[in-house]
């Protein structure tokens, strides 16, 4: 069977695979890729042995860091981003919820602090899967499909 590639290649930049196909608009989202002027290429309800059906995101010119990393951990678990040189590909990551997540999750409690006062949020991470958040200041868990990224 002939293989055939479907996203044209990259020279420099991140390649993020594995994003869940009902994701896609998450990741971009959380990560602002709509409003910076590099070329991005994205490919939705491609076929994955892993998945079914997954979506990817090719990036010129970007390397994500730190909580841009953390932040696509939190809607795309099993996402891998192949960090690409001179059209090879260098570093392979695999994304990682962190124990803690600080700064960009919202507290589903309307009466949180975090919701009326401004206050950092900070989350501690109960469970992984399905992923269940407990916030530090009211202590009410969140869990996956109540989340919004601030």
């Amino acid at each position: 069977m002939e293989k055939e590639l479907k996203v044209s290649a990259i020279k420099n930049g991140t390649v993020i695979d594995h994003i869940p196909a009902e994701n896609l608009f998450k990741v971009i989202s959380i990560l602002g890729l709509q409003n910076i002027p590099n070329q991005i290429t994205f490919g939705t309800n491609l076929e994955s042995q892993k998945l079914g059906r997954k979506s990817i995101i090719k990036v010129s010119d970007k390397f994500f860091e730190g909580d841009e990393i953390n932040k696509i951990a939190l809607v795309a678990p099993q996402a891998k981003l192949n960090i690409i040189k001179d059209y090879e590909v260098v570093e392979k990551r695999v994304v990682d919820v962190p124990e803690d997540i600080v700064g960009y999750v919202k507290c589903v409690n309307p009466k949180c602090v975090t919701n009326f006062q401004p206050i950092t949020t900070r989350f501690r991470v109960i469970g992984k899967s399905p992923l269940q958040l407990r916030c530090h200041y009211c202590e009410k868990t969140t869990c996956e499909n109540q989340m919004v990224i601030i």
